[in-house]
Order: structure tokens, then sequence, then C-alpha cells
């Protein structure tokens, strides 16, 4: 298709529109008022749009895919998105939110003035711009069991969204993990139900703190609906065996929870439940999401879920909406998309009504965030982007987040009796490997690609104020004439997102293993700090050193492990999942009758 002519459809649209006169009549229309109860503005707007403009309002397009600026408003396009590492040219705050507002503009200048909604997965801080505070991962924030903690990061991602325009948070992730060898297990904060809806909902109220329609909330999306964590081997996108009674008691519940919590939109999961498609699923979006738990928000799809439907592109978009999915993340090909909709609602293989139910919820969401009043980025907040505040935050959830594992002879907290301190390996100067996928872009960087501090530098500040020399080392051997009285050895796994983090073997490269036998050799007591979004088998690593640390994906802010390591905080995480002794008891999970390494709730607190 030209990205010069408009389709057919898309004419007839623009002509059949030409209804409401000037911009000054449409000041004065009932939507327009917000004084007017939400509901009345709601069915007011439905009334006045034609069906094309109504399809429009149920699709996601990903910026990075739009042929025009102009189809915004030509297509009625109801929402854009970023996906990992899409962004302006220059990635700082300012220009994020230069591109946001310009996509704004593009959307009111339409015929009814319809503000787009701007999505992205800000999963852990605002983690697509740089200069943005990055928290540790789900999985470390649930080794914190802190719901305060979980509700102020929350918050502060808010903050942060809102100086750059960015309204919707595709998060909290409410996975339930049950098999590390699963490649989002990060993404979840635990193995058990009640750990995952306490923590979501927190999230949810720091998102959407003061309610949707404060000017420091954004809207929040549980996902992924539902099962994600439970699929057979860990497989991304796979299928989750299990009846009813089960599915609802592990995988449905903290969205129970969620939606007590406020929660206004869901999205829906990749994966399968007894073979069955979730985005095709009537009865899970429709019967148990709706019915049994009552939400009324919106559901969306996930990044071209509705394509993983049987059948052709129509039946496809027909099943999905049928059965439950109000928006749909294209994310690329709207323009067809659009026309098959259009031909859907045409031949009824979707319902009006249904799409008016659709469109209903996506606008009363819209009028609940005071789009229509507020409808650009608050640069006010740009300085508060990335800010020292906001990083002492994210430092205390770093040494909250901590888990030790092991701690013979009382090495931690690091004593005064050490003089000289070795810092072994490339992870240690690593602030990409620290902070890990959906970071900057989807699968995360290696190297210096956010502002923060490093492990090595967080240890090295600590350590100059109590006296303490500190050689590095990237290979674990001490510099020449350098003999320390205690080395920390950082090891782990390298950044990884979604299916491409899909792994059967959980054992350190043998890179790292290495690694951990030079140091151990040096002489010195060992500390060893994993950096992993699960649990590794580390049986090997674990009697090679006298003290070991799960650190998890902690972020930007590396001090956070100097604060534990030297006893300026006490180290109170504790274990959010079964931690295998072999590959072979995988999957593990509590009160299923395998004994771990370390069961559920471990932590050392020295």
């Amino acid at each position: 298709m030209s990205k010069r002519h408009a389709p057919y459809y898309v004419l007839l649209f623009l002509l059949s529109s030409i209804t409401l006169g000037s911009a000054d009549a449409q000041s004065v229309l009932p939507y327009r008022d917000p004084t007017l109860p939400i509901d009345r503005r709601v069915e007011d707007l439905l009334s006045r749009m034609t069906i094309g403009e109504k399809i429009g309002q149920t699709l996601q397009v990903a910026r990075d895919y739009l042929a025009n600026e102009r189809d915004i408003a030509a297509y009625g396009i109801g929402s854009l998105l970023s996906g990992g590492g899409s962004g302006p040219s220059v990635n700082d705050p300012e220009h994020w939110a230069d591109m946001i507002d310009a996509y704004q503009r593009a959307a009111l200048s339409s015929r009814l003035g319809i503000p787009i909604l701007y999505g992205l997965d800000a999963v852990h801080g605002d983690n697509n711009v740089r200069g943005a505070v990055i928290f540790p991962h789900n999985i470390g924030m649930g080794a914190a069991d802190d719901p305060d903690l979980v509700e102020e990061e929350g918050r502060i991602t808010a903050l942060e969204m809102l100086a750059t325009g960015a309204r919707w948070d595709f998060g909290p992730c409410l996975a339930v993990p049950r098999d590390e060898r699963w490649g989002r297990t990060y993404e979840g904060f635990g193995e058990t139900p009640e750990l995952v809806g306490r923590l979501g909902a927190a999230e949810i109220r720091g998102l959407q703190a003061g309610g949707l329609g404060s000017a420091t909330a954004v809207l929040a999306t549980a996902k992924h609906f539902a099962g994600d964590g439970g699929t057979a081997g860990g497989v991304d996108r796979g299928d989750t065996l299990c009846p009813e009674d089960e599915f609802m008691s592990l995988f449905v519940a903290p969205y129970e929870t969620a939606i007590a919590a406020g929660l206004e939109c869901v999205m829906a999961s990749f994966s399968s439940w007894n073979g069955v498609k979730d985005h095709g699923n009537e009865h899970l979006l429709t019967g148990i999401l709706r019915g049994e738990l009552g939400f009324e928000g919106f559901v969306v799809s996930d990044w071209g879920g509705v394509d993983l439907l049987p059948g052709d592109e129509g039946r496809r978009i027909a099943t999905a909406v049928n059965s439950g999915i109000d928006m749909i993340m294209i994310p690329d090909a709207y323009q067809r998309v659009y026309g098959a909709m259009l031909d859907l609602v045409a031949k009824g293989s979707i319902d009006r009504t249904r799409l008016d139910e659709a469109v209903r919820r996506i606008l009363k969401v819209k009028f609940e965030l005071g789009l229509f009043e507020r409808p650009f980025s608050d640069r006010s907040l740009l300085p508060d982007v990335g800010s020292e505040a906001h990083r002492a935050i994210a430092r205390k959830a770093v040494a909250e987040s901590l888990v030790v594992l092991k701690d013979e002879g009382g090495v931690l907290p690091v004593a005064p009796s050490v003089k000289r301190l070795l810092v072994a390996g490339s992870r240690s100067r690593d602030i990409g490997a620290q902070c890990g996928g959906w970071t900057l872009t989807w699968q995360g960087l290696r190297g210096a690609s956010v502002p923060g501090t490093t492990i090595y530098d967080g240890i090295a500040a600590a350590a100059e104020k109590r006296g303490v020399v500190v050689a590095y080392s990237p290979n674990g051997e001490p510099p020449d004439g350098f003999k320390p009285d205690l080395t920390v050895v950082v090891v782990g796994e390298d950044p990884y997102a979604e299916g491409a983090g899909d792994k059967p073997d959980l054992a350190l490269g043998p890179g790292e293993k290495a690694l951990v036998a030079a140091a151990a050799s040096a002489g010195a007591p060992v500390v060893a700090v994993l950096l992993s979004g699960r649990p590794l088998i580390i049986n090997e690593e674990l009697s090679k050193t006298d003290a070991f640390v799960a650190a998890w994906l902690p972020g930007s802010e590396g001090a956070g492990i100097a604060d534990v390591l030297f006893g300026d905080l006490r180290a109170r995480g504790v274990l959010p999942c079964a931690w295998p002794a072999s590959l072979d008891q995988l999957p593990i999970n509590a009160g299923d009758g395998k004994t771990g390494l370390f069961p559920v709730g471990y932590g050392l607190h020295p």
C-alpha cells in the first residue's frame, strides 16, 4: 500500500465525518464539558462517532509502523505505543515529550479531537527513557516483599512517564512463574499467587496514585491474562495445562486482587490454556474476567497476539473481538486491519453493539485519565526524571531485594579488619548487566547503557569511606602485588527478554565458572554476587565461596548492594521462589514434595 494515498475506505470515512462544523462549536459539546458525569460524556461522544471512527479507537499502532503522522487523524487511531527500543532519535526525556506531544497534536486535529492513549512497557521504572531511574525487576521486588516500596516505585514511574506524555503503562506483570526455564520469570514477583496479588495491587495503587483523574496517575495494565507463568516446560507463548480450579487459584487469583485495587486495563496472554489460545478464549476473557471477577475496564491484546489465532485475518479479528478483546495491538498493518474490521462490521461478523461496547470502555478510561483536558506531557516534571530523590528509593529497593543464600564464618557484613578488597568480574562494572532486559531496548544491553551506579562504583565509594583499598580484576586473579583480605566476585546471566530467555540449562556459563574458581584460588574469603533473572544451578559455585548473594537484576542503583555488603543496611530479602538443586527438579515449587537447594522464604539476615 502506498504511503502517499489513503485507501478508498479512509476517503469515505473522511467524507462521512464532516458533520460537526468548527472547532468552536465542538468546545461546547457535552463530551467536552469536564463538569458533566463521565458516563454522559462517553455516550455523547459515542453517539457522534461514525463506524470508522469507532473502529479507529480500537486500534493500537506501534509508532515504528506509522506510515504517516496524518494517519492518526485519518484512521481515528485510538492508541500508539513504543515497543522496547522504540523512541525518538535522541533518547532523553525532552525529546520523548516532543515526540509524544507531536503525535497527540495529530490526534487532536481529527474531526472529534479524541486524544490518543500512548502506551509503553515501563516495567521497572520508565525503562525506555535514557535518564530515567531503573528499579529492580519484579523478581527482586518480590524478594523484598515490601508493598509500600512497590507502591512508591509505581508512583515514581508514573511521574517520570507523565513528564514525557506517556499515560499508559503495560504493567504490572501478574504472571505467577512456576518454571525457571521460562524467559520471563524475572517479570513475575514470585511463584505464589498471594505474593503476586499483594505486590501487583501495590504497583497499581502507585501508578494510579490519587485515582485515574489525578494529575499524578497513569493507566496501569495487569498482564498477561492468564496462565503465562505456568506453560509446560517454561516455554514462552506455550500451553498451560491444568484444570479450571487450579488455573483459577494459581493464575487468575492475583487479578481479583488487582481489580479491587482499581485496575482498569488487562492485557491478554500470548499463551494458551488447555490448547485454546487466550486471545480467542471467550470463556476466559468474558466468562471469567468479566462474569466471575467483575472486571469493567478494557482488554488489550498483546503485540500481534490476534495473529496467533487460527484462520484468515478476518476470522482471527472476529474471534478475538467477540471473545473479549477491546483494543488490538496490531502493531503494524493498521490500514489492512482497519479495512478488515469495516468489512466484518458491515457483514455482521462483529456486531455493532459489541463494537460500541469496546469503544465505550476505551473512551471511559480516556475521560477518567483527563486526557481531553490534559492531553500533553507535563514538562514541569522533566527535572524529576532520574532525580537523586528517585534514585535514593531505587537504591533502597536494591538493598531490600538482596537474598543472602550463604554466609559461612560471618564474612558479611564486611569486617573492619578488611583493608584490601578485590572486586572481580566485568559485570561488576557493567550497568547493562545489572539492569537486564527491557532496559532501553527489548532485549537489554551490556555496557554503559543507562546512567546510574555500577556495583563496583558502589563498593569503591563505600570502601573509600572506611579506608579500604579496592582493586579490580576482570578474571578473578589479583593484580600483581595486591593481596586481598576479601574478594567480591560478580557473575550472572547476559540480558534477555521473553522467548530469547527460554533456557533448558540454567547452569552458569563456563566463563562465569572459571571466574569463581579463580577468585577462590586467590586465598582470601570470597563473596559471590549473582546477577540473574531467576534461580540458577549454583551448587559448584556455592561450595567455592564463603558467602553468596542473589542480587537478581537490581537496575541502575548498584550502590544498594554495597549498602548491604558493608552493613549500612541489613539484608532482609527472602526467596520469592524455590531454588532448584538440579535441572531434573524443574519445575519446583513450594508444596510439590521436592527438596531444592533453598525453599521459598529462605534468606539469611547477617
